[in-house]
């Protein structure tokens, strides 16, 4: 089974739909109305909540050394030799009592309650707005709202309370910008923003909530309950079935006793062996992490998804590294989760991500998600293919690496093959000589589809082009890059103008992109010439810089 927090009240869940939303589940389930439906597709903010979930908290100095000293105190009695004493016992036990302590805080984000299945929530606290409530006194960030004057309507004030809510409970200081950010998902047909943003400065430049309260210790403590039991995956044998027969037993008992159903339609597996089982027993059930896209189909074209396994709960496929000279990230790392090391390796990617639809969804999306599915309007497989980045794929049994250039093989297809997924996308870091810029062009600055995104990745040495790579978004069936663009300048001055020319001339027409709502086929094409103008000066302006960006909106 699933079970979560739903506010204060823990809530298990057996048999549901696997399509249901979280959405509808609080509407027409719990009668929590409070959450709105806007868009059915993310792009409002009306359907806004905010996940709880505990996170380490990071020893200061003092304590890491104290820890350290008992922990050399136990190892040098084991390494001595010496049989277990009450005092090596009592050590450990200190060790874990100082271990817990500090262990976890529950971290706070917003979510787009449309677009999320109950899948993703289970070990998880899920805050609506009804909660915030207390003794019938309104929550800080409701009342600002209301001293702000900061509604009208109503419908959309919801989903901003609760995208407030999240900023609220960060520790961080806060600013006008972050605010905006932070506000990125939501959308406001009549109050205008002026008064939000003015009642979010307000209420989270005051005295932050305490993270060390009974009621905090209550709720992570009941959340690390649900995770030890396991409630959602082990039960004494595997309890999926076909046919009438349990199956994969023989794998089941490697895997401790592990085992992968949530429910009879949701299917949640911690290890590669479970998830390469569930693909083989259940071939039509689609794999779901973030569900930002594949909810789309459901929500929009209203697809049932009958059978759903997420890939939410295996840990292989969160992890973050890097080894020789390249950057590793899961795929089930959120866009969110992975941002930190991204823009520590890559910091001129920082606009693109700010720009990748908005907090809600960077906090559900993630990285494999966004390259298996395909999309051809997707920002990051432009990027990632003008750095020469690779996916690793795993069946199960053994893994290969393809180059993302080239994985894609037609409208929304890969060379995935079907018991295959994404465990990781491995991605070279810049040498000294590369410049890298990543361009979205979009009617909104957040939370928009990009008309044209561009990646260019250029190495110069001695003033000579030795390589470029580039990736394109929007102007192909799939994520595409310009080989003839590539070889063309290799061995040119850049900072010659014929460089810009041959880049123009080229580029005019390369692609011949589709005319839609976003754009027409003259536009992207014009866009792309436009911007490789607008490459060529800001890779050569020195002292002169030309100013190609506008850096400030409303």
């Amino acid at each position: 089974m699933i079970q979560f927090l739903l506010n204060d009240q823990k809530v298990s869940i057996e048999n549901e739909r696997a399509d249901l939303t979280l959405l509808n589940y609080l509407r027409e389930n719990r009668r929590l109305t409070g959450t709105k439906e806007g868009c059915a597709s993310g792009d409002c903010g009306a359907c806004t909540v905010v996940i709880a979930q505990p996170t380490l908290v990071p020893f200061d100095a003092a304590e890491a050394q104290g820890i350290a000293c008992l922990q050399e105190a136990v190892g040098f009695q084991k390494a001595s030799g010496l049989q277990e004493t009450n005092v090596a016992r009592t050590t450990e036990s200190q060790i874990a009592e100082v271990s817990a302590d500090k262990s976890a805080a529950l971290s706070y984000k917003a979510i787009n309650s449309c677009v999320t299945f109950l899948s993703a929530l289970h070990g998880k606290q899920v805050i609506t707005v009804e909660h915030l409530r207390q003794n019938n006194t309104l929550h800080p960030v409701q009342q600002a709202m209301v001293t702000a004057n900061a509604t009208q309507c109503g419908f959309c004030t919801p989903g901003f309370v609760m995208s407030i809510f999240a900023l609220y409970q960060q520790q961080e200081a806060v600013n006008r910008a972050g605010v905006i950010t932070a506000l990125s998902g939501n959308l406001c047909r009549c109050t205008g923003y002026k008064p939000i943003i003015e009642a979010t400065l307000a209420v989270c430049r005051e005295q932050k909530p305490s993270q060390d309260t009974a009621q905090s210790k209550r709720i992570i403590a009941q959340l690390n309950e649900i995770r030890d039991n396991d409630a959602g995956f082990t039960s004494a044998t595997m309890n999926m079935s076909k046919n009438g027969q349990h199956i994969n037993k023989e794998n089941d008992q490697q895997n401790n006793n592990s085992d992968a159903p949530a429910s009879d339609n949701l299917y949640l597996p911690k290890t590669r062996q479970q998830l390469a089982a569930c693909i083989q027993h259940f071939p039509k059930a689609m794999l779901v992490a973030g569900s930002t896209d594949l909810a789309l189909l459901h929500t929009q074209e209203l697809q049932p998804l009958e059978k759903l396994i997420s890939l939410s709960y295996m840990s292989t496929l969160q992890e973050i590294s890097v080894n020789n000279n390249t950057l590793s990230i899961g795929a089930a790392c959120t866009l969110s989760d992975m941002e930190p090391a991204l823009l520590k390796h890559f910091p001129s990617l920082h606009e693109i991500i700010e720009r990748f639809a908005s907090i809600p969804i960077r906090n559900q999306a993630t990285l494999g998600g966004n390259i298996a599915g395909a999309s051809p309007i997707g920002d990051m497989a432009p990027v990632l293919i003008s750095l020469h980045a690779s996916v690793v794929v795993d069946n199960g049994i053994n893994t290969r690496t393809l180059p993302l250039r080239g994985f894609f093989t037609g409208y929304r297809t890969t060379q995935l093959a079907k018991n295959e997924w994404i465990h990781s996308i491995n991605i070279p870091l810049l040498s000294a000589n590369q410049h890298l810029v990543a361009y979205k062009i979009s009617k909104r600055f957040e939370d928009d589809i990009s008309a044209v995104c561009m990646a260019l990745n250029l190495t110069v040495e001695n003033g000579k082009v030795t390589q470029l790579s580039t990736g394109f978004g929007g102007v192909a069936a799939t994520p595409a890059f310009c080989e003839k663009l590539e070889t063309s300048l290799v061995g040119t001055s850049w900072h010659h103008k014929s460089c810009v020319d041959i880049g123009q001339n080229i580029l005019a027409s390369a692609f011949t992109p589709l005319s839609d709502v976003r754009a027409s086929a003259q536009y992207r094409n014009k866009m792309m010439v436009n911007l490789w103008h607008r490459f060529w000066l800001e890779t050569n302006a020195q002292d002169n810089a030309i100013a190609t960006r506008v850096i400030q909106h409303a």
